[in-house]
This record gives structure tokens, C-alpha cells and sequence, in this order.
């Protein structure tokens, strides 16, 4: 083989492993929104998060605490239905969530309002659908919850008892959390099994659309990790 002829064969590779590549990014019609290696496309006070093994990395130390819960924010979009998939693990002590249909407070930088698929450590929130400054409790695990006007949550059916949901999830380790939010459906899932699932009819305070974020919650300690992030936007 001639040097011009190799000089193509390898340009011709490149141009293989890169459709590959964006194939294996847009499978099922998934989004990869993390490269694994920068903070493009995603906001936040770093002395909080960092880039760290193709993991994005929250946490807080005595050397850094903080006073209100601080989020690492995508900025590629508002989305409204759409899924959203990703790996995370967590330390014992730790208080996380992915928020979603959010909006950003006005007076505090990286604070968000809005719909949270709560994650913590000791998995006694795990899996619910609570709302960061807001109703707070929408959906508790194991709960079939609709919400009206200026009312608390109706629960309408179960999952499963909260401790029995809580034996899927793993502890100390990588959990995949996956949420899929349709209209005004929400449901919340972890290691494929359905946590809780919501239904808001609420036209006053419901938000249709809005940022996505991952939260760093007020404590002495904790850390949290996400790695592998997907989003799937739906019609």
C-alpha cells in the first residue's frame, strides 16, 4: 500500500469510528449530554463539582461547606417530555436528586425550583418525586399519586410497599436512575423497577417544561457521582 492509499485508509477509519460513535450516542434515540471529560454544556460553582474518571463529581467537605443546595445545571435546553437516563453512586450520608422542569432562583446563583427525582444515601427518599421550593412531597416510593389545585397528593393505587422498592436499590454502589415525564405524567424509576409515579393536574403551580440539573443538598459531608448521562426528547 502507497502512502496516499494509506493516507485514505486511515482517514476512511476515522470517518467509520466517528459515525459508530454518534450512532452509539443517538441509539434508541438517546442523547449523550456528558462528554466524560469537560463541563460543556453544564453550569455550576465548581468549588461543588468537577469532572473526575468520566464522572461528574459533587461534594461537600468541612473546607467547603454551603448554605443552600447548589446544582450542577444543563444548558442545552428546557426540556418538557422527554427521558432521562444515568448512573449514579452515592456516599451513606448523601442528599442528591436530578431536578427537572426547573427554574433557576433569581437571588441565589445555581438554585433551582422544580420537580426532583430524589436520590440519597441511606435510600430513605430514593426513587420519590419531590419538588425543590415548592409542594414538596408529591410522590412518596411505592405511591400512584395525583395532585390537584391547592390540594395534598391523592393516592390513587401503590407500587409496592417502600421497603420492598428500597431492596432493589444498591448501596454504596452504581444505581441507574431513569425518569420519563410525559405531559403532566412523571414516573421514576431505579434499576428498571418503577419508585413512584405522578400525576400532576395541579394548573397553577405544575410546570410543562423547564432546565435540568443535578443537586449537591446542604450538609457537612457528602459526595455523589453521575456518570453516563442520556436524554430522549418526546414529542
Amino acid at each position: 500500500m502507497n502512502q496516499k492509499m494509506h493516507f485514505r485508509f486511515v482517514i476512511a477509519l476515522l470517518l467509520l469510528a466517528t459515525t459508530l460513535s454518534i450512532q452509539a450516542q443517538k441509539k434508541d434515540g438517546f442523547i449523550q449530554i456528558f462528554d466524560g471529560k469537560t463541563m460543556t454544556g453544564w453550569d455550576a460553582d465548581t468549588t461543588f463539582w468537577k469532572v473526575k474518571d468520566q464522572t461528574f463529581v459533587g461534594e461537600v467537605t468541612p473546607l467547603t461547606r454551603i448554605k443552600t443546595n447548589t446544582f450542577l445545571i444543563w444548558r442545552g435546553g428546557l426540556p418538557a417530555n422527554f427521558e432521562f437516563k444515568a448512573e449514579y453512586r452515592i456516599s451513606p450520608e448523601g442528599n442528591s436528586g436530578v431536578n427537572y422542569r426547573s427554574e433557576e432562583l433569581p437571588d441565589i446563583k445555581y438554585a433551582l425550583r422544580g420537580y426532583q427525582a430524589d436520590i440519597d444515601g441511606n435510600n430513605v427518599y430514593t426513587g420519590q418525586n419531590y419538588e425543590e421550593r415548592g409542594r414538596g412531597f408529591l410522590g412518596m416510593r411505592g405511591e400512584i399519586a395525583v395532585l390537584k389545585t391547592s390540594q395534598k397528593p391523592t393516592i390513587i393505587g401503590t407500587l409496592g410497599t417502600s421497603d420492598s422498592l428500597k431492596r432493589k436499590i444498591r448501596v454504596g454502589d452504581w444505581n441507574e436512575i431513569h425518569i420519563i415525564v410525559n405531559d403532566n405524567h412523571m414516573q421514576h424509576f431505579i434499576n428498571g423497577v418503577l419508585m413512584s409515579d405522578v400525576t400532576d393536574e395541579d394548573l397553577v403551580k405544575r410546570k410543562m417544561l423547564g432546565l435540568l440539573g443535578l443537586q449537591v443538598h446542604v450538609m457537612p459531608f457528602m459526595k455523589v457521582e453521575y456518570r453516563n448521562l442520556f436524554l430522549k426528547q418526546l414529542k
